[in-house]
């Protein structure tokens, strides 16, 4: 009896496991074979070409034309997008048929620094997200033109619009951001927008003057200098003490719904990914600052995003830093072009609405 019992248990085991199988290949569409077949263009237009004020366009010998590649059953989001590989000689560009009921699009780190709010680069050398008064407020022109109409285009198409900020959750931001968690009432958001500002102007905005004597040894004395006064120093010494300790704000220069969600980026990749999933998500359309470091690393960059989700780059929607130079196009060129040898690029003009 008991070696009969062992063996109903066993083959209950047995079909649990085999009915969640046959569940899960069945929940999902079969795979599918995808003909790599490429077709070379001729004559080609240059790409990210609609904003050479702030991204210098593509442009490469060779460029091929692909199969599409996501190809949803009821897709009503058309996402055309571009690769680089270093194998095929070229550039390979492909379309994309999306759900966008599936879709969000995220706006990595839209710092509210310099933008009227309060929070500003402190004086006489602090610096904070493009590192100069001069070049945050090029960025801030960038969002207004570009992200923030991109934004509003798609908002009443995607499922989401989400934003990622720095710093630990904070009762402020609570109360002034809808949050994985939260949707706050205007009464809340109206307190919190006063309390923010309360917040903001509490700062004194100074730091010390650049380091006016350097310790020099005789044979090492690059090294020495470099240590003393490197490039770029964002602590209490040119900062002040308590500026990196504020709930940083979206920034003005973009339009935040009221269902707008904010990403908080101390909480990690994990409540993010539960969240997407949460909501159906599959697709990114991926936009912010700074394409060579926040837009890839933190917690709602693209290599976080890309091992989960559908991720598209919309490379005219992002600027790199620019150290040495007063425009961000060609580092925003190059590290987008770094990033096509395995992600997909696209561009604003090319995300366009399907007529079913």
């Amino acid at each position: 009896m008991t070696q009969l019992r062992k063996w109903n248990v066993s083959f209950f085991c047995l079909a649990v496991i085999l009915f969640s199988a046959f569940q899960s290949v069945t929940a999902d569409e079969p795979p599918r074979v995808y003909q790599n077949r490429l077709q070379l263009i001729k004559n080609p237009k240059p790409l990210l070409a609609d904003h050479p004020t702030f991204v210098q366009p593509i442009e490469e010998v060779r460029r091929y034309a692909a199969p599409i590649l996501v190809d949803e059953e009821g897709a009503d989001l058309s996402v055309r997008a571009w690769r680089f590989s270093y194998n095929a000689r070229g550039i390979i560009e492909m379309p994309n048929r999306l759900r966008a009921d599936k879709t969000a699009v995220i706006m990595v780190h839209p710092w509210g620094i310099d933008d009227g709010q309060g929070w500003r680069t402190p004086e006489p050398a602090g610096v904070c997200d493009f590192c100069t008064p001069t070049k945050n407020h090029l960025a801030a022109q960038h969002t207004r033109t570009v992200i923030d109409p991109f934004l509003k285009q798609m908002r009443p198409q995607v499922s989401l619009v989400m934003f990622s900020l720095i710093a630990p959750v904070d009762p402020i931001r609570k109360k002034l951001y809808r949050t994985f968690d939260y949707q706050p009432t205007e009464e809340e958001r109206a307190e919190a927008k006063e309390q923010l500002k309360a917040r903001l102007d509490s700062l004194p905005y100074k730091g010390q003057p650049l380091i006016e004597k350097l310790t020099l040894s005789s044979d090492r004395p690059v090294i020495d200098y470099f240590r003393q006064f490197p490039g770029l120093m964002s602590g209490d010494q040119y900062n002040g003490a308590g500026f990196w300790n504020v709930p940083v704000p979206v920034t003005a220069d973009v339009t935040v719904h009221k269902d707008d969600v904010l990403i908080f980026d101390q909480e990690g990749y994990a409540p993010l990914k539960k969240f997407l999933n949460k909501h159906g998500i599959r697709h990114i359309l991926l936009t912010g600052y700074a394409t060579d470091m926040c837009f890839c690393k933190t917690t709602a960059g693209y290599e976080n995003l890309s091992k989960d989700f559908n991720v598209f780059l919309v490379g005219d929607a992002t600027l790199a830093t620019f150290p040495a130079n007063s425009s961000p196009r060609y580092a925003t060129n190059a590290h987008i072009s770094f990033a096509s040898i395995n992600h997909l690029i696209t561009q604003v003009s090319w995300i366009k609405k399907l007529d079913k």
